[in-house]
């Protein structure tokens, strides 16, 4: 059986069912992950699956109950703890960090009997929006391998749409799961602020960064954020956010943000944006003009806000107690600098830097202030659009995968790759990318659906129609 076109449902009803078992799944995708290596998604395949599918095997032998995501292998991004496994952040600092607990959402997994297969790759300590810059090499797009595979969850979403897991959690913080969701034709979603739990995840971000699900399928997506998501003592952040029933409604109000209309028509696929509106269109919903007017601000807002809580966050890595420590540092101050220096990379550098600025006694008013401020009025702004349409599509990136090493160079051309999914992480409201269509070069193209808070519900719902009047199943129509 090919069970990389199966989807997780899939999967679960024939385990269950004993059409197939656990191991031979496990094993499979085992073999897939070593056939496509030079992919570079999936870094560890972590050595105790192939025991922990026999072991779900008995216990359907012998009756036992069973979880919703039973004797299912699922992959997760290098910056989620998992207890005895290592957790690298594609960072030369973290090389060899070994966890001694698991995340709140790997136990909830667990507790659904997934099986946690291995660690995928992704920009060092999340930062990045190509899947470069990490200490294990580029991960490649798994439809051209020229090109890159959107980042910093490039592994994840490489690893499900190349079939070498059924579904990978990454974590978005401006779009780290959706962009590379679009650019290899799966589906994507950053839930809303909170849904998720952040405890055991190495996030640069504490505003916005939300760990999430990569699968083929809007109805496998579901099941696994449904399980996901919930209040957590060990995150003060958490909502209570259970609202995964079936919406009872059939026909949406699709919004168009008319400050964005001038760059989607200069898109090179905008004809492919037309046909995508034609089909909602085909659904019964109906297509009206929304108002977002510092929505164009966004992205200046995200590059201050984010550095800035990076900046803070990263200070606690610094050679003495977790992350490498430098052997040519000969006193504490060297400790510091030497290891900080030699442990992170350009592009984290950077950010640390530029939150350094932005948050200096000179700046803070000018830089860091305005801009959270900024984010508030957006975040009303976007409750205010929401009052006229049930939904807001945009692309999810401008344009399909670029070349491996085309904008490694120029960091401001790799921050504009953001302009689509930066609005809904400021405003901490769900965003959802479904694939349809292709590019010029025959790539896949991703639109994003942004929604009221707490209404991933309703993103799903009108996924799912999208999906199945399309006959999207795996990402490319």
């Amino acid at each position: 059986m090919k069970f990389e076109d199966f989807s997780v449902i899939d999967l679960v009803e024939g385990i269950k069912n004993k059409v197939f078992t656990s191991e031979a799944v496990v094993k499979y995708f085992v073999q897939r992950c070593e056939q496509f290596k030079d992919l570079n998604a999936v870094i560890e395949v972590f050595d105790d699956v192939v025991e922990k599918a026999k072991t779900i095997d008995e216990r359907i032998a012998r009756g036992e109950k069973l979880g919703l995501l039973v004797g299912v292998p699922v992959a997760i991004k290098d910056n989620i703890a998992c207890k005895g496994k290592k957790m690298g952040c594609a960072s030369k600092f973290m090389q060899d960090y070994v966890s001694p607990y698991s995340a709140t959402i790997i136990k909830k997994l667990e507790a659904e009997d997934a099986i946690i297969f291995g660690r995928t790759n992704m920009d060092e300590f999340a930062m990045g929006g190509s899947c470069e810059k990490s200490c294990y090499g580029a991960c490649k797009n798994a439809f051209n391998s020229c090109k890159v595979a959107g980042g910093s969850s490039g592994g994840s979403a490489v690893a499900v749409a190349a079939g070498l897991c059924p579904a990978a959690i990454g974590t978005d913080t401006g779009g780290s799961v959706r962009q590379p969701a679009s650019f290899n034709g799966v589906v994507g979603i950053k839930p809303t602020y909170g849904t998720v739990s952040r405890f055991g995840l190495v996030a640069f971000a504490s505003s916005t960064d939300q760990a999430a699900p990569i699968t083929k399928t809007v109805e496998d997506n579901e099941l696994i954020l449904s399980i996901m998501s919930g209040k957590d003592i060990n995150d003060a952040t958490t909502i209570d956010n259970a609202v995964f029933d079936e919406v009872d409604k059939q026909a949406y109000k699709i919004g168009i943000c008319k400050q964005l209309k001038d760059e989607i028509e200069k898109l090179e696929y905008y004809d492919n944006f037309k046909k995508v509106l034609a089909q909602f269109e085909k659904l019964g919903c109906e297509i009206v003009e929304v108002d977002v007017p510092h929505i164009e601000h966004s992205l200046a807002c995200y590059y201050i806000v984010t550095p800035a809580e990076a900046a803070s966050n990263l200070a606690r890595f610094d050679g003495v107690k977790y992350t490498t420590r430098s052997q040519e540092a000969k006193n504490l101050e060297e400790v510091y600098v030497k290891s900080r220096s030699e442990g992170f990379g350009l592009e984290v550098k950077r950010r640390i830097i530029t939150g350094n600025f932005v948050l200096s006694s000179g700046f803070l008013d000018a830089y860091y202030k305005k801009a959270k401020r900024l984010q508030g009025l957006l975040k009303r702004e976007f409750e205010k659009a929401f009052e006229s349409c049930d939904v807001i599509l945009t692309p999810t990136t401008p344009g399909e995968a670029f070349d491996i090493g085309g904008k490694s160079q120029d960091p401001i051309a790799m921050y504009l790759e953001d302009v689509f999914t930066v609005p809904a992480s400021i405003a901490g409201i769900p965003a959802l990318n479904i694939p349809f269509g292709k590019g010029k070069n025959g790539l896949p193209l991703g639109y994003q659906l942004m929604g009221p808070e707490k209404r991933e519900d309703m993103l799903y719902d009108i996924a799912k129609m999208f999906e199945k009047q399309t006959k999207v199943e795996g990402g490319i129509q």
